[in-house]
């Protein structure tokens, strides 16, 4: 199973907005830049975002956008379900299926999709936004800035 470029990318922009949270709105151009994705495709991730609570913006000179709640407050499955959907292997095992699968009752494989989705989303659920800026800071320190005065 692969994450698609709106997870992914959404990922790194929540990343990039939990990095600085706290120290006011940070403008789209920005994160763009920093994490060099495409601007116009991170307005539409950043719309979903936004319409799922996850994000905020503020409008203005000094606008931009923020995170809706603290980083340790918010999981990548947080994330990746509001942009990629409910996650799993087959559509089998989907949360929104409602249909019953007409081998269901003899499928070898449907305990196996289900303990692949449940696995995943144990990992997602358990790691948040602060988690991924304690292990940015760890493993980068401050390699990633350069200040010029």
């Amino acid at each position: 199973m692969k994450l698609s470029t709106k997870g992914r990318y959404g990922l790194k922009a929540m990343f990039e907005l939990a990095l600085h949270y706290g120290e006011g709105p940070v403008a789209l151009r920005n994160i763009a830049e920093s994490q060099d994705i495409s601007e116009h495709y991170l307005e539409q991730l950043i719309a979903v975002l936004r319409k799922n609570g996850l994000a905020t913006s503020v409008r203005g000179a000094q606008g931009g956008y923020l995170l809706s709640d603290n980083p340790k407050n918010i999981t990548v499955g947080d994330v990746i379900r509001a942009l990629e959907g409910d996650i799993a292997p087959s559509e089998c095992v989907r949360d929104e299926n409602t249909g019953k699968c007409i081998k269901e009752d003899y499928c070898v494989t449907k305990n196996v999709w289900i303990k692949i989705r449940n696995s995943i989303n144990d990992v997602i659920d358990s790691i948040t936004l602060q988690d991924m800026v304690d292990d940015f800071i760890r493993t980068n320190g401050k390699k990633g800035y350069m200040y010029y005065i």
